[in-house]
């Protein structure tokens, strides 16, 4: 009798469905699909079970990818559901916006054939969500204790979730109008539509959270009388102070930071009237930096009708294979076409802005080309030489340069202390400086990815449960050291 190959032998990776660039240009909705049950029972079919799962390190959370992967295949979609809740919160953000280095992980994916982990992922949630499988769970006991927690971000909003469930009387203070921090009014609709988190916010609040909006601490309310008012007070607002770009011609008009134009623009989706808004429609549009923030802005100049939409990155191109020196199971430095580009956005790389040029507005930009050369024949580290000077004709640009820390000013004021890196500093219990005044997510670690801000909550809520009631049963990570690559330069 013939012996029955295992799937990942007789099954391809499938890629999940994306809309028609040419379609989904002329709105604002969400262009990634989801995979058809069958293919999605067929592709979780694809893991491996391996005896030592990558996947597992390869994750920030820990997910424990390949039990709900079987879970999957089987169909026990509750059993998933709950796999899948046991170290995540919102899956289904994860499951949309996470670059998923699970699946650079993947043992798989030494051949490049990874199984597709997020596909499998944003299922189950769809799946959880759809049978109702996702209910408020309220604690049984209160501790009588209560906790402010400031920013309602990734981090924020798990730290949050996780602490009312053990007792806690919790606030989530935001100095915007909505809930939901960069989740709300940093990432596009078209990449997560925002009644996914209206929906999970109506679970948090269901589980006691209590949120106050508009409410700016160190503005509205000193940090020191969310002291006196909470027996805790967790920092999770983020790492919003962007990068700036100080050079000739800075102060011409039409220059914008990325953040203001993108949150303009989730506003105007949501239907606020937003005053003198940020409009490339006929423009020539330029964006300085080459991450996803920088792409975010291609995307969103060119559904607002942008005559050309160039995309500008410092660093030299990368290659298209993994390099020996980030090895698998790390996640690889390789070229990788983005969502913008297929929708018409062009990138150009080793490009350095010298000045802006216009008079009163931004004309264009001067800049010089780089050739990228290693300091000794045998090193990674590469250094720029500057080379032929180029024009860019622009009457827009964005700056998407990155962040450098947390607006934190008025939080060291009242005795917070910073990294040297600008980041706010705590000790191994997540506490700041001041007693009873912990922080979590990029306003720790600096700008990360999604995943990270939802561990680093998940972990800081278990450290003030144990300061609050000496002992915590909150659910930790299962791993503390996530696959962190070594550090080289492109």
């Amino acid at each position: 009798m013939e012996r029955k190959r295992p799937a990942f032998l007789s099954i391809r990776r499938s890629g999940t469905p994306r809309r028609n660039a040419s379609d989904r240009v002329r709105d604002y909705r969400e262009f990634v699909g989801e995979l058809s049950t069958e293919l999605i029972h067929q592709q979780s079919s694809r893991c491996m079970d391996c005896g030592v799962p990558y996947c597992h390190t390869g994750c920030p959370l820990g997910n424990m990818i390949p039990d709900f992967n079987d879970m999957v295949h089987r169909s026990r979609w509750e059993q998933a559901s709950r796999r899948l809740h046991a170290t995540n919160n919102f899956p289904e953000v994860t499951g949309r916006i996470c670059p998923a280095p699970c699946e650079e992980a993947c043992t798989l994916n030494l051949e490049g054939a990874a199984v597709n982990i997020k596909a499998i992922e944003r299922q189950i949630a769809t799946q959880a969500w759809s049978a109702g499988l996702i209910r408020p769970q309220p604690a049984a006991t209160k501790s009588g204790k209560s906790v402010a927690i400031v920013g309602s971000g990734p981090a924020g909003l798990a730290c949050g979730q996780q602490l009312a469930r053990a007792g806690h009387d919790v606030v989530i203070y935001e100095r915007d109008d909505r809930i939901g921090g960069l989740l709300r009014y940093g990432i596009p609709d078209f990449k997560l539509e925002k009644e996914l988190i209206d929906r999970r916010l109506d679970q948090i609040r269901a589980e006691g959270v209590v949120f106050r909006t508009s409410v700016e601490v160190g503005v509205d309310v000193e940090l020191d009388t969310l002291r006196t008012q909470h027996d805790a007070v967790v920092l999770a607002a983020g790492s919003t102070r962007a990068r700036e770009l100080e050079i000739p011609g800075r102060g011409l008009t039409g220059i914008h930071l990325a953040m203001d134009y993108l949150c303009q623009q989730n506003r105007a989706v949501a239907g606020d009237v937003v005053e003198d808004q940020i409009s490339a429609q006929g423009r020539t549009v330029v964006v300085l930096g080459g991450g996803d923030t920088g792409a975010d802005c291609v995307s969103t100049a060119i559904r607002q009708g942008a005559r050309t939409v160039e995309q500008i990155e410092l660093m030299p191109r990368p290659p298209e294979q993994r390099r020996e020196e980030l090895p698998w199971p790390y996640p690889p430095m390789v070229l990788r076409q983005s969502a913008a580009e297929e929708e018409g956005g062009h990138r150009q790389w080793s490009i350095q802005t010298r000045r802006f040029i216009g008079k009163g507005g931004v004309q264009g930009l001067e800049a010089v080309r780089l050739q990228w050369t290693a300091q000794k024949p045998d090193a990674a580290r590469l250094t720029p030489q500057p080379g032929e000077i180029v024009a860019v004709e622009a009457d827009m640009v964005f700056l998407a340069l990155g962040f450098l820390g947390p607006e934190a000013d008025a939080f060291v004021a009242a005795g917070v202390e910073l990294t040297p890196r600008g980041n706010v500093e705590v000790d191994d219990r997540y506490m700041t400086a001041i007693p009873g005044v912990f922080a979590c997510g990029d306003m720790r670690r600096g700008q990360s990815l999604v995943v990270w801000a939802i561990w680093e909550g998940r972990q800081t809520a278990c450290a003030v449960d144990a300061v609050l009631c000496g002992r915590t049963d909150l659910p930790a990570s299962p791993h503390t050291a996530p696959l962190v690559p070594p550090v080289f330069s492109r």
